[in-house]
């Protein structure tokens, strides 16, 4: 009746085992590390491994460990201090090529790192660091699409032969002027089959309106989001960023989590920055200060500044865009030492690059560097220099103010631009101090919770109390075991997720024990009391279990980082307690009555 076969004791073992080797390095603390990866054109290999730790000796930075694979070299220092000089001077030595990005290194024993038992990730509440939501400007996205749709109608009527007078935007729409209304009947025709996408609607005799549908205009917005999501996560692995979180939250906004970043300036640089390049012939047709002057550009021209100020005339036409940049790094430019971006470009954007450049040598080209400040392009003209011989797929852009300029804009290339401009509307910013704080007190309130409930439960139910106290032991070791082994992120409405668990863990014990006490006053043997307070609970303790694990379902579902963190650690305390609760004190009390 109150007899367990061995092999559930054999797994009871082993699952106990288990929890406690892969919950075993969170009791060994972490250190300040810095991990250096590869990037395009990058190595790790022992010889790197003995430039940095030489670099690092010359100015008398104490190093704790360095750990080499073929991925990676992880440095761990005592302090941040020493953490943050030392990323210093290794960007400064390494260049580019390589990524130096700031974490934490646990101290545990090499036999549980080669078990694969790591410890958890903090959340940026607890390590500290900084929080970003982020929202798309959707009206660019539509006007972006309607300058699109211009482009693709004046390429369709010219080879259609559809004569018409103008194309422009206005007010939302596409206003489209015809010579004539039999041009224009043509042009209709024309809509019908190639552009499904657009609604035609005010109409006069020679000109008619031309709107983006619905479903049109929510398809472009989701595809510059996704796309926004992908070029936030590169420029962020470009910056150096340990553990992430980067994701979309509604409609049009993207919520990004930097833990143990400082230099938030600098992250808000390079997240919000919308800047792309493109390359322009220079007009020669024409005088700048004239057009300045008397605001005259002459037709197929643009007028742009340098950097100092003096106009420049642009060909409207756009040779070559940042979009086929593969890969860009900064250096130094060999003859005069200027900062320099160095860039790579993709299969196609080396052919049209080619063929425009040989067509124009000895002609002068312009670099326009463009970025969305506000909600408006600032078009500046970087560099102009003469093409003195056909370009292809790599070359060199110099002009630039400083070597800090020439990175970032290498890390914008090589990231990609986003396809929408982003403003952050919202940033919070939490310091280690504040995160260490936030551990401590989390950590207070769960060791108080669980003295609480044990006393009352030695205190309550006597021997039976102890059992169900292991038990909630037991519990709590196998969470945090969990959490390591799915590397899950603890974050402090997780903390709270355990304290709830803490009491849930002992309600289906409060259930059985109270059953047995009932079943021991109608007169039942120890034996039969036992066997039914634990067969007649389990309806109860599975019903009461199920549900709040759907509720956690459902907040993991639809909730956001703090919700989902709670949602976590509660389905995970959910699962385990009914395990230990159920199985483990059953197995205790059969050996013990």
């Amino acid at each position: 009746m109150n007899h367990y076969p061995f092999w559930r004791y054999a797994l009871l073992i082993a699952v106990l085992a288990v929890g406690a080797i892969y919950a075993l390095p969170n009791i060994y603390p972490q250190e300040p590390a810095l991990q250096i990866s590869e990037r395009r054109g990058g190595v790790i290999d022992e010889s790197i491994e003995t430039l940095v730790v030489a670099a690092i000796s010359e100015k008398n930075l104490e190093v704790n460990s360095v750990k080499t694979s073929d991925k990676q070299i992880v440095l761990t220092f005592s302090e941040s201090l020493a953490r943050r000089k030392a990323a210093e001077i290794i960007r400064e030595k390494l260049g580019d090529d390589y990524v130096v990005a700031f974490g934490l290194a646990s101290t545990s024993p090499d036999w549980l790192s080669n078990l694969g038992a790591k410890p958890m990730y903090m959340g940026l509440d607890l390590r500290g660091g900084v929080h970003f939501l982020l929202q798309v400007d959707t009206a660019s996205v539509e006007t972006q699409n309607l300058d699109r749709v211009i482009s693709e109608l004046r390429a369709a009527f010219r080879e259609e032969n559809v004569r018409y007078r103008s194309i422009r935007r206005e007010s939302g729409r596409v206003r489209v002027v015809f010579l004539n209304p039999a041009m224009k009947e043509l042009g209709k025709s024309l809509l019908e089959i190639q552009f499904k996408d657009l609604i035609l609607e005010h109409e006069e005799d020679d000109s008619f309106d031309l709107a983006a549908k619905e479903e049109a205009i929510k398809e472009n917005i989701e595809t510059a989001l996704q796309q926004n999501l992908t070029t936030l996560r590169n420029r962020v692995n470009e910056f150096g960023v340990s553990e992430p979180v980067i994701q979309r939250q509604g409609a049009s906004r993207v919520v990004v989590q930097l833990p143990g970043v400082e230099d938030t300036a600098q992250a808000k640089k390079i997240l919000g920055a919308t800047a792309t390049l493109e390359f322009r012939m220079v007009f020669l047709d024409g005088d700048p200060r004239n057009a300045e002057r008397s605001g005259r550009v002459p037709i197929g021209a643009k007028l742009l500044r340098e950097r100092d100020g003096s106009p420049v005339l642009v060909e409207k036409r756009v040779l070559l865009t940042g979009k086929y940049v593969i890969d860009a790094s900064s250096g130094l430019e060999q003859q005069s030492g200027s900062p320099a971006v160095f860039v790579t470009l993709d299969g196609k954007g080396a052919r049209i690059f080619s063929k425009a450049t040989r067509e124009r040598i000895g002609k002068p080209m312009a670099v326009v560097y463009i970025e969305q400040r506000e909600g408006r392009a600032i078009e500046e003209v970087i560099n102009v220099a003469t093409i003195r011989d056909q370009l292809s797929k790599r070359f060199q852009i110099t002009g630039l103010g400083s070597t800090d300029e020439a990175r970032i804009l290498a890390l914008l290339l090589r990231a990609g631009s986003l396809a929408a401009p982003m403003e952050i509307i919202q940033e919070r910013t939490i310091g280690p101090s504040l995160g260490s704080e936030n551990i401590r007190m989390g950590v207070q309130s769960t060791v108080l919770g669980m003295i609480l409930v044990l006393i009352f439960m030695a205190f309550y139910y006597r021997g039976f109390g102890l059992i169900a106290n292991a038990a909630l032991l037991t519990n709590f070791v196998l969470i945090i075991a969990l959490l390591s082994m799915l590397q899950a992120t603890l974050t402090l409405p997780g903390i709270a997720g355990i304290v709830l668990t803490v009491g849930m863990a002992v309600d289906a014990n409060v259930l059985i024990f109270q059953r047995v006490r009932e079943e021991l006053a109608n007169g039942n043997s120890p034996k039969m009391s036992i066997s039914a307070g634990y067969n007649k609970a389990f309806s109860t303790i599975a019903d009461a279990n199920v549900t709040t694990l759907i509720a956690a379902i459902v907040l993991f579902s639809f909730g956001t980082g703090p919700i989902k963190g709670f949602a976590v650690t509660l389905s995970l305390g959910i699962l385990t307690s009914m395990f230990t609760a159920i199985m483990g004190t059953r197995a205790v009390v059969n050996l013990v009555y």
